[in-house]
């Protein structure tokens, strides 16, 4: 076996003993939603907390949401390399008086060729003009983010 097929058979056993649980997930950077909804995690902070923004996609149908800021923490990536995050957004809504908040939880994934995930669960949160009306005030749903290259 010559030097180069050596090397080349070292390199392949060496990213094959890289599991997932050793390749970090960051939040930092630009995200799409699979509803095509744009997250930006602008500023990660060393305690885990970040802020971004958190744009709409065609999904929402509703031209009302423009761009809106969002806040979260994550758990220490240094620590966890697939970290749980929870972040707020409070809907920026145009020419509106109705009260938006969404809370996402979930986790970053990285699977076997270092592509991260985000999988999150959301509830949506509209103000509710009366507490008879606290039923209907309430959304939950699922998201999977992928990293915009």
């Amino acid at each position: 076996m010559g030097s180069r097929t050596s090397a080349l058979v070292l390199a392949l056993a060496l990213v094959a003993c890289v599991s997932p649980a050793e390749r970090k997930c960051l939040l930092s950077g630009s995200w799409r939603s699979d509803t095509g909804c744009r997250m930006v995690v602008s500023v990660l902070g060393k305690d885990g907390s970040f802020s971004g923004s958190y744009l709409p996609g065609p999904a929402t149908r509703d031209s009302e949401i423009l761009t809106s800021p969002l806040e979260g923490s994550q758990q220490d990536a240094r620590l966890v390399p697939q970290p749980t995050f929870s972040f707020t957004v409070h809907w920026q809504l145009r020419d509106s008086e109705t009260a938006r908040t969404t809370v996402f939880l979930g986790q970053c994934y990285v699977d076997t060729n270092g592509e991260e995930t985000l999988h999150a669960l959301w509830l949506l949160r509209e103000a509710a003009e009366s507490p008879e009306e606290d039923w209907k005030a309430t959304r939950i749903g699922t998201s999977i983010f992928t990293r915009i290259k």
